[in-house]
């Protein structure tokens, strides 16, 4: 069979199990793929006030087109620990709190979001306060809760 006729047949295969309502075996044959995820707008900052974050820098970006011309921010994957919420490779445009994560790159850091005094004409910049004793139990809870499983090596069978 041609490369078409073999996409021809698929096509074909997968509106025939649409039509029957057999969703789930259309789902097993395509089960070696994911599905894209929803678009992101990215974190809200302002969503999160007063909570604990636990960002983990991945890179500095630089060069970022913005609105606002060329920017610069910090990659990272950001944790909502009071809510367990995740933001995977997002980007931190906020000068001060990139400020506070950028030279933390490959480390957990851990702090409540905040905002500073806003200048005159300025929004309050965000930033991350110092944790306190109990916002570091409940951050060491959450990273052994979600770690990966370790791989044991099987026993000798002899």
């Amino acid at each position: 069979m041609s490369h078409l006729g073999y996409l021809r047949h698929r096509g074909e295969f997968n509106k025939r199990l649409a039509h029957e309502g057999r969703a789930q075996e259309r789902e097993e044959a395509m089960s070696m793929f994911s599905a894209p995820s929803a678009p992101s707008g990215g974190i809200k900052w302002e969503d999160h006030k007063g909570h604990l974050l636990l960002i983990e820098p991945l890179s500095v970006e630089e060069g970022i087109a913005t609105t606002f011309g060329t920017a610069s921010a910090v990659k990272a994957n950001v944790v909502v620990i009071d809510t367990d919420e995740r933001f995977d490779d997002c980007l931190i445009f906020p000068k001060i709190l990139q400020s506070q994560v950028r030279n933390q790159i490959g480390a957990k850091v851990l702090g409540r979001l905040g905002q500073g005094q806003a200048k005159s004409g300025q929004s309050a910049p965000w930033l991350l306060g110092e944790a306190s004793p109990e916002d570091i139990a409940k951050g060491e809870k959450w990273v052994t809760d979600h770690a990966a499983p370790k791989v044991q090596s099987a026993a000798a069978p002899f």
